[in-house]
């Protein structure tokens, strides 16, 4: 089992930025590539940004170019630097780690930008 704990949600004005992390623990060994995803509501998850273990990362295209993903794999941890923030980025944000056949969440962090 992996359990992985985000942190760094908030509330920031438009145009704003934040950086969540999300930490792996229990058995992290092998895991592959991580992730976020984001569910707004009334709306299905969509996933933000991947990054393989290796550093090969891939956006949504609603984040390219403001979002960066990033990983230590000595910490077990992945990033999500978020900059120039927009009203449509509100959602609860849930950090994604794969490993082997299975796929693990955390519980997420609520991220609200005001316009």
């Amino acid at each position: 089992q992996v359990q992985l704990v985000e942190s760094g949600g908030g509330l920031v004005q438009a145009g704003g930025s934040l950086r969540l992390s999300c930490a792996a623990s229990g058995n992290h060994f092998s895991i592959g590539a991580m992730g976020w995803s984001r569910q707004a509501p009334g709306k299905e998850r969509e996933l933000v940004a991947d990054i393989t273990r290796g550093g090969t990362a891939s956006y949504a295209n609603s984040v390219k170019g403001r979002f960066t993903i990033s990983r230590d794999n000595a910490k077990n941890t992945v990033y999500l630097q978020m900059n120039s923030l927009k009203s449509e980025d509100t959602a609860v944000y849930y950090c994604k780690a794969d490993q082997l056949a299975d796929r693990y969440w955390g519980q997420g962090t609520q991220v609200t930008v005001s316009s």
